[in-house]
């Protein structure tokens, strides 16, 4: 099972993704991140990009889509807070969407 984030660590990856544009929700311990581009089609391929990171993470933003923009939360659900992987799929997004 992945293990929470906690300590020194924790504060230094959240301050690297806050710095990204990541905002920290201390209520879910989740991050949110709303991307935009340029058309529909760019935000649809950049969801279908990530998708597949996702699925070979095996671990799934929740998401939605309009237009150009995808807003996107990521937490790990299994123990409820910030865990290895959304920082692993939070820089996996920011780089397929050029960030």
């Amino acid at each position: 099972m992945t293990e929470l984030l906690k300590g020194p660590d924790r504060d230094a990856a959240l301050a690297e993704l806050e710095a990204a544009g990541w905002a920290h929700d201390t209520d879910r311990d989740a991050i949110s991140k709303t991307y935009r581009f340029k058309s529909f089609v760019e935000a649809f391929g950049f969801m279908t990009r990530a998708a597949f990171w996702a699925e070979k993470l095996n671990h799934h933003p929740e998401w939605s889509n309009v237009y150009n923009r995808v807003s996107v939360v990521l937490t790990t659900h299994d123990v409820n807070g910030l865990t290895e992987l959304d920082l692993r799929l939070a820089r996996k997004m920011d780089d397929l969407a050029g960030v």
